[in-house]
């Protein structure tokens, strides 16, 4: 039982190597889609993800055209702040694409508009932010679909 966690155009080496770390954890695969805010190589991005890189089930894509082509049968939802439905209505089921935006301005407008219905967010009860974390939601997100999956 797995889930795919895909990061679209991630900018923060913190987070990248703080939710890799995420993914090892969880049986899950992280779907790294260019352009990075960072290099790969990043000394922060390392000391986030201490020494369990080189073990983690990872898939880079070349830009967001190559990750949906690859990916075109996959079941996909997206976490936005503008999603209408909550994260524990997900669908969860063994392989699902858990798609998440930068941390600057989430998700292209483009993917939030076509894929309303597959939109969910995280509840937020204070209306001094407007979002958690990007690792923060990804950990979020990944362990209540694995509650919901029973592991």
């Amino acid at each position: 039982m797995s889930l795919n966690i895909v990061l679209i155009e991630p900018e923060i080496p913190n987070n990248t190597g703080n939710i890799g770390r995420l993914a090892l954890a969880t049986g899950s695969t992280l779907h790294l889609v260019k352009p990075f805010g960072f290099e790969i190589d990043d000394s922060r991005l390392k000391r986030a993800g201490l020494d369990y890189w080189q073990h983690l089930d990872i898939v880079y894509y070349d830009d967001i055209d190559d990750f949906f082509t690859k990916n075109k049968t996959a079941n996909m939802v997206y976490l936005s702040s503008h999603g209408k439905q909550q994260h524990w209505d997900i669908p969860f089921k063994d392989d699902l694409f858990l798609v998440f935006g930068k941390e600057s301005v989430g998700l292209p407008k483009h993917i939030t508009q076509n894929n309303e219905d597959s939109l969910f967010k995280i509840p937020l009860y204070s209306k001094h932010i407007r979002s958690l974390n990007l690792a923060n939601a990804v950990s979020v997100v990944v362990y209540e679909g694995l509650r919901q999956l029973g592991s």
